[in-house]
Order: structure tokens, then sequence, then C-alpha cells
């Protein structure tokens, strides 16, 4: 699975792709030619939303993942008007998107 990130914070986004790759996904850099299998947006980053709708306006089909804060619920909420497929917390985010590279079976 090819996953892209979009996160401005440094920790999170080591955290996070360090985990997907050792499950077994591609990490792609955001300005990488290739198609995602998935898109992950952060929430805090800037121009999260606008950045949401825009992938999917392009992709209609694009799985775009959206997180933050737990108690963001207007971004998490928006994030979903945006054009998110789904959308979680940031406590829950590693392991969603970690079940979507290796499910169980």
């Amino acid at each position: 699975m090819k996953i892209q990130l979009w996160s401005d914070d440094l920790l999170t986004r080591t955290r996070l792709e360090s985990a997907w790759r050792q499950a077994g996904a591609e990490i792609l850099k955001p300005r990488d030619e290739v198609q995602p299998d998935l898109v992950v947006v952060d929430l805090t980053a800037r121009d999260a939303l606008a950045r949401i709708e825009r992938l999917r306006a392009a992709h209609p089909t694009l799985e775009i993942v959206a997180f933050g804060p737990h108690v963001a619920a207007e971004a998490l909420q928006a994030a979903r008007a945006a054009g998110a497929s789904a959308v979680v917390t940031r406590g829950k985010v590693l392991e969603r998107v970690r079940a979507r590279i290796a499910p169980a079976g």
C-alpha cells in the first residue's frame, strides 16, 4: 500500500511513517507523482481542509483519512464535510491506518 501523509509536525510525521513502513507500507513524499492508495491528512497542518477538498475533487474515489485532536470536534466534522473518507482522533490514526496495511486474517 502506498501512503501519502500530509503533516507539518515532524514528530508526528516521523512516528507515523516509521510505524507504517514497519507494517509494510510504502511512504510517498508529498510531491511524488505516484498515485497513493491512501492519503492521511493531519488537520493541524496548514490548509488541511482545502487540501482535502482539492484531493476529493481531483480523485473522487481516493481514500482520505483525516485526523486531529479529540477536542477539535468541529475540525473533525469539517474534514468529513470537506470530503474525507474517514475521520479519526490523533490517538487512533496510527492503528487505523496500520490495520488497512496489514488486515487481520
